[in-house]
């Protein structure tokens, strides 16, 4: 898969096995069969050019990478845990590059994107609340402050 994100088009058999023969010796028939074996997957699609196939990458490398990274994160019995332990190994880097990405996921309505001179303060446009929420709380016997006096 390296290979064919490395060229990032529909690439022949023949291209990656030149890309590789300058690493290592391997053979026509071993790249031909891990390509087939990459489009039974479902990881390429090809398409028939003359009496060879061109292969293409059906996702990007970022989304296979993410992919992983989810199904390892499902798998924990403490998702919070494993966070906390991923989120420890990162570089400072890794880290910028993740407040970045979280940053974009969130989008422009976010706390953090609020403090932008072009985007409104919601909470200053409302008008305030007569009724306060928290005394109701207080009041109700069945709540959990009220059991714990009994």
């Amino acid at each position: 898969m390296t290979r064919v994100w490395k060229w990032n088009r529909p690439v022949t058999v023949r291209e990656v096995l030149e890309d590789l023969q300058q690493e290592r010796s391997i053979a026509y028939t071993t790249v031909m069969t891990v390509l087939d074996n990459l489009h039974q997957k479902g990881w390429v699609r090809r398409e028939a050019e003359g009496r060879a196939y061109r292969y293409e990458a059906v996702s990007t490398r970022a989304a296979y990478a993410a992919a992983l990274m989810n199904d390892a994160w499902s798998q924990s019995d403490n998702p919070a845990a494993a966070l906390v332990a991923f989120f420890g190994m990162m570089s400072e880097e890794q880290r910028h590059a993740l407040r970045d990405a979280v940053r974009i996921v969130q989008g422009p309505d976010t706390p953090e994107a609020s403090a932008a001179p072009e985007a409104p303060e919601p909470r200053q446009q409302e008008p305030a609340r007569q009724e306060p929420a928290e005394p109701r709380q207080e009041e109700n016997p069945g709540s959990a402050e009220g059991a714990a006096g009994r």
